[in-house]
């Protein structure tokens, strides 16, 4: 079982996907509507944090550096309507493992796990 973080304030947004996470072998769901809930969640056994394009106002990107002050063993994913070239340069140097269009899905759901398994499992 893995548990995942998910940094939202449009949970609607992340429906189908966090249905398919959550189906796939019973994985934990944490949901945070703000910064400061997602300090404090992220701070537990967290593999995976899911960070939307921007939340109260901060970037997905500044958000990501804050998770990485707090739990730097979990993996980083961000939404972000950016090309992947310029994702690329706003997230260089963050170790982000993924990017997420704005309404994830089941297909994206399937390309997390297989990409945890595949870091779980080199």
């Amino acid at each position: 079982m893995k548990s995942f973080l998910i940094i939202t304030r449009h949970a609607g947004n992340f429906t189908r996907l966090a249905n398919k996470l959550k189906d796939a072998t019973a994985n934990e769901l944490i949901w945070a509507d703000s910064v400061a809930a997602a300090r404090t969640a992220a701070s537990g056994s967290i593999d995976l944090i899911i960070i939307d394009e921007k939340v109260e106002g901060s970037p997905g990107p500044d958000i990501a550096k804050e998770m990485i002050r707090v739990n730097a063993m979990a993996n980083l994913v961000l939404v972000s309507s950016l090309s992947p070239e310029d994702f690329h340069e706003a997230t260089e140097g963050l170790g982000i493992m993924a990017q997420l269009p704005l309404n994830p899905d089941e297909k994206d759901a399937e390309q997390l796990l297989t990409i945890l398994g595949q870091l779980s499992n080199p």
